[in-house]
């Protein structure tokens, strides 16, 4: 399978890595520092006590790759819409697109049925770029369980899980669907076929909407906030408000509220992504996790007080560190550089959202 990855950060690289030394046909699309580390000396992953090396071929120019039988997008949700006129060399009459990437994805009523069929969303897909510049007919759904980092360019550290759910926008077992998940598999991955990867995708994104923007405010780890008698009843009421939410547009969630919190807390000192790029300097990902819910509730006309307030706090934390866009309108841009210095809490107004962060 000829394979294009758009990304080469922790999961990009994981991927590549591992899937072209399974034998795929795989290209890197990468830039800077990443890109010249892939050309000199290809891409390194450390996981279980292993050290692999992958060749792929990389460039900064997908019009050199050509069309592909796929192209996995590997970008932060964010950073999607502004690379998403730059896929289209990628694309041939049967090419998919893998959104391997957090949150509600842009395609998410494609093929969805009932009133908000074909309805596109705002928060992830600002000006409808990626539903028409990509089509969601491309569309390969994708639910991301590995925990991976990036510690140099082009190497990657694997910490846990080898999954990608992937599905049908359908729900149907097509014929791409499962050669996707053949290569995946062959190249040591689990791969399975959901037939209704929407409700993979909430409940992924329960955690994520909820976890990820308290621990931004506090600094709190998973285990802390899963045990703290005052942040936890916020964090379930937050999951409540997007269960009601989900389940109006026919979603299960085959597990409660508590036993996801403490799923979750069993982790341990776990730091969130979004606490990782708040002390990192990077750009957060607030829309996909958040704002989009509040969209998706506004649509289903089922309100959301506590995700509102979460998502008013932590965006103005990520504004208060040049992290986030000034205006209210969700971001429209590529993401603000990651190596603008943050400004710490304890200074000026955001020192009211949280003293825990040094």
């Amino acid at each position: 399978m000829k394979i294009a990855i758009y990304g080469a950060g922790a999961i990009g690289g994981y991927l590549g890595c591992e899937l072209v030394r399974a034998g795929a046909d795989v290209t890197m699309i990468a830039r800077d520092r990443t890109l010249a580390a892939i050309r000199e000396r290809g891409v390194t992953l450390h996981i279980k006590g292993e050290t692999k090396v992958g060749r792929p071929a990389a460039t900064d120019d997908p019009a050199e790759a050509g069309s592909q039988d796929a192209v996995i997008v590997a970008v932060k949700a964010h950073a999607a819409p502004a690379i998403a006129r730059s896929i289209t060399p990628l694309l041939g009459p049967d090419t998919i697109v893998v959104s391997a990437v957090n949150g509600i994805p842009w395609w998410y009523f494609h093929d969805h049925g009932g009133d908000l069929a074909g309805t596109r969303l705002e928060t992830v897909d600002p000006g409808n770029v990626q539903w028409d510049a990509i089509g969601p007919e491309r569309a390969i759904g994708c639910v991301v369980y590995p925990a991976a980092e990036a510690i140099a360019p082009a190497v990657i550290q694997h910490h846990s899980s080898n999954r990608f759910s992937i599905g049908e926008p359908s729900g149907e077992r097509s014929e791409r669907v499962m050669r996707l998940a053949d290569t995946l598999k062959a190249a040591g991955f689990s791969a399975p076929v959901r037939p209704n990867i929407r409700n993979e995708i909430w409940l992924k994104l329960w955690g994520n909407l909820s976890f990820n923007p308290v621990s931004a405010i506090t600094g709190a780890t998973l285990e802390q906030m899963a045990h703290d008698p005052l942040i936890r009843p916020v964090i379930a009421e937050m999951m409540a408000e997007a269960r009601v939410v989900a389940e109006k547009l026919g979603v299960s969630f085959g597990i409660g509220i508590d036993k996801r919190i403490d799923g979750a807390g069993k982790v341990g000192a776990h730091r969130t992504s979004m606490l990782q790029d708040l002390d990192a300097g990077r750009s957060m990902e607030i829309d996909a996790l958040v704002s989009v819910v509040q969209e998706v509730g506004s649509l289903t006309g089922i309100p959301t007080p506590t995700i509102d307030g979460v998502a008013a706090l932590v965006k103005q934390l990520a504004r208060v560190n040049g992290l986030y866009p000034q205006e209210m309108a969700c971001p429209t841009r590529s993401p603000l550089s990651s190596g603008r210095s943050l400004k710490r809490l304890g200074a000026g107004p955001a020192s009211l959202l949280s003293g825990t962060i040094a």
